[in-house]
Parts: structure tokens; sequence; C-alpha cells
């Protein structure tokens, strides 16, 4: 689902694995930039909101351009969560080429269309890969493809995409755009198990080869499929991963199902761990809760 992103950067120091892998070590940074603090602990929200730029005396908060909550905490910062009027806006100003609408507008009849991403997201990936020059990259949960294509839009002819897909039908229809795109040459599909096809990946010698990753699959298998891509992805590459605030579920403590809590275990050890650098983000949108952004 396009709902979180979480992204970790790695640095530049490295040491050796037991299997003789180089694995990617890095910085303790810990930046939750979503609303520019940095911070361990859990933010507490004052409890006086208002909704601004509101058509009428009684505003239904859906239909206000935004809502404000005041955080006494940090700061007295103010936090602008994203109405349907205000994201409708962000979407106008993001460029989405035309094959990219053309797939999202056949995904959102197919089931499970809930877990295409949303085309501000898809713009800010490509420009992630875009700004670091990647030119290997890495997707665990292709879908229908629409993250993947706008990757694979921006990279150099002589780059490679691995997409990596375990529902045989979804990927056909990735497969039929990546071919009417003409960037089939770029991207290398992989039908199967994330886990698998990164194992395969780091037997074939293909350790710190990586510069990108974009991990949308499984929530229960994050932690290993982080594990297994910091020996794939290069001293300096990007890892992204989707759906860790898990609609606002991973901060209730009413809400212990067995997805929710995995999400919310692995955010804690990714939280304390010294090899990477991170940066948690979220945004509000019609379809989820919450998206976390780099």
């Amino acid at each position: 689902m396009a709902s979180n992103l979480v992204l970790y950067r790695c640095s530049l120091l490295s040491y050796q694995y037991t299997s003789a892998a180089t694995i990617i070590v890095g910085r303790r940074i810990v930046a939750i930039s979503g609303n520019g603090f940095r911070a361990c602990k859990p933010i507490r929200l004052a409890r006086n909101y208002c909704s601004c730029s509101c058509p009428n005396p009684n505003p239904n908060p859906n239909d206000s351009a935004f809502v404000v909550a005041n955080d006494e905490k940090y700061g007295n910062k103010q936090i602008i969560s994203l109405t349907p009027r205000l994201y409708d806006y962000i979407l106008s100003n993001v460029r989405e080429p035309e094959i990219l609408r053309q797939l999202r507008e056949e995904t959102a009849s197919m089931r499970g269309s809930q877990m295409q991403v949303s085309p501000d997201q898809a713009q800010l990936l490509a420009m992630l890969v875009q700004i670091l020059g990647a030119k290997r990259c890495i997707e665990l949960g292709v879908y229908t493809g629409y993250s993947s294509l706008a990757v694979a839009l921006v990279l150099p002819d002589s780059a490679c995409l691995v997409a990596c897909e375990r529902d045989a039908k979804s990927l056909e229809v990735a497969k039929k755009y990546y071919e009417l795109a003409g960037v089939s040459h770029k991207v290398d599909v992989k039908h199967g198990m994330a886990a698998d096809i990164l194992k395969s990946l780091i037997l074939n010698g293909e350790s710190c080869s990586y510069d990108f990753a974009f991990v949308d699959a499984e929530k229960r298998m994050n932690q290993e499929y982080f594990e297994l891509l910091l020996q794939l992805v290069r001293v300096d590459g990007v890892i992204v991963i989707d759906n860790v605030l898990w609609h606002g579920k991973v901060a209730d403590p009413l809400v212990n199902d067995a997805k929710t809590v995995s999400i919310r275990s692995f955010n804690k050890n990714i939280m304390e761990d010294p090899r990477v650098s991170i940066s948690m983000i979220d945004q509000r949108h019609k379809k989820a809760k919450m998206r976390l952004f780099l």
C-alpha cells in the first residue's frame, strides 16, 4: 500500500559479514523530519485543533483545506494534516507521464488497487533515483508496476531495475506497461518470493552493487528484507521502506495484530540500529491516513 515510507541511507563505513560478503553500516543519526523534529520518543500533541480556509461556519474537516494541531512539547510547532482538498492540490502539481496515468486508471479497476502507490509518491521515488544517480535498483512488491515504471522512466538506458513480484497476474500488467513505455530493456522482472530473490542475488555475487531499493512487499518480512538489502545496496546507497506507520496503527497501543506488531518492532529495531542513518516523514491523504516520505 502507498501509505508510509522510511528511508535508510548507508554511510561510508563497512564491515565483513560472516559469509565474507560486505555489509553496509552507518552513522547513528535519527531525523524524524515530517514535522522537523529530532527525537526518539513519541510526539504528544496538544488538544487544540483548528481547521482553516473553510467555506462555511460549521465545516467538515474533510472539506477544509487543512487541519492544524499545536505541538507544545517541541517548540509549539504547527502540524498540518492533508485533507482531500489540499491533497488534490498536491496531485494537481504532480508531473505524471501519460503512460503512468493509463496504468493508474487500469489498476483502479483491479482487485487490490489500494496497493498501488500514489502519483506524488512515485514522483518522489523517481526524483530520489535521479538525485542519487542510481543505475542499479531493486523493487520488492511491484504489483502492477506503477512505482517501478516511474523509476524505470528516469533511469539511463544502460541501467537496470530488478522488479520482484509474487503475483503473476498483476506482474503481467506491469510487463505490458514496461513494453508500452519502451523500458523493458531496463527492467529485470523476477516472479517469486522477494526474500528468495534477494538471497539468489547475493549468491550470484551482486553484494554492494545496487544503488537504490524500494520495499513494498510483505510487511512481516521487513526485517529480513532489510538485512538482505544491506548486503546488496552499496555504501551511500538508499533503501526506502513503505508502510512503516501502517495507517497510524503502530502508534495505537490497543492495536496488536501480527502485522502491526511486526511493523512496530521493525521501526524500533531501525531506530536503534547504528549501521544506518534514517529519516521518517508522514503525510495524510484520502486513501491512507498517513504516509511516510523522505
